[in-house]
């Protein structure tokens, strides 16, 4: 029984995949933002050009 319990102390796969979801949860995160920004500038450019061409 100690053996099982220091071998689950040691073992780190699962603090591993924790720490890469939470790493991809930040870059959706900051994707999203990112995205959410520079795609209402990217509108409006492309609405001045419309309006120029009309």
């Amino acid at each position: 029984m100690k053996s099982l319990i220091t071998r689950f102390l040691k073992e780190e796969d699962g603090a591993t995949m924790v720490e890469y979801a939470i790493l991809v949860a930040l870059i959706s995160v900051v994707a999203i933002v990112v995205i959410g920004s520079v795609g209402g500038k990217v509108d409006d450019a492309f609405q001045s050009v419309d309006d120029a061409m009309s």
